[in-house]
């Protein structure tokens, strides 16, 4: 092997892990993540399946923030989600917070959907009204349920 190809080999090594570097730090939000112009916002979940720190926060589809903390009330048993949201995306005091299924293999995201109120939420407040996660295996057994009992039901008009 000749030095000008070992060389050549070092050279695309370097991009390679540069370019992984690059990516591993955009991927985490050291970039884009909390305390870089943005607030905390907090929203009480009674379910956040699905949801962890890094969740990513969409306003319309788009990714605007992540969730910085998941953690559990113990006065009110619920799970709060500590919200990092730009600064420059002023949310009106009755918008709302749900967690949304991305796919049927269990990704799932918050979703913000601003209201209509002229006060605006300021750092440190909490999001009230909230849509937790909704099991899709819920969903699939309360539907079979459903079924089975239409099932059992005499036919209108049949004579027993």
């Amino acid at each position: 092997m000749t030095a000008a190809s070992e060389r050549a080999e070092l050279l695309v090594g370097a991009v390679v892990i540069a370019v992984a570097a690059g990516f591993l730090i955009w991927s985490t939000g050291a970039l884009t993540g909390p305390g870089r112009d943005s607030y905390p916002l907090v929203a009480s979940f009674p379910n956040v399946d699905g949801i962890e720190k890094g969740t990513e926060v969409r306003l319309a589809g788009v990714r605007v923030g992540r969730v910085d903390e998941v953690s559990l009330n113990p006065q009110t048993y619920l799970a709060e989600a500590r919200l990092s949201i730009p600064a420059g995306i002023a949310l009106p005091t009755d918008s709302a917070a749900l967690i949304q299924s991305d796919g049927l293999l269990g990704g799932a995201y918050v979703e913000l959907r601003p209201g209509g109120a002229p006060d605006l939420l300021g750092p440190g407040d909490e999001i009230e009204d909230v849509q937790g996660a909704v099991s899709l295996l819920t969903l699939m057994m309360k539907f079979v349920d459903s079924k089975s009992a239409e099932g059992d039901a005499p036919a209108a008009g049949a004579q027993p």
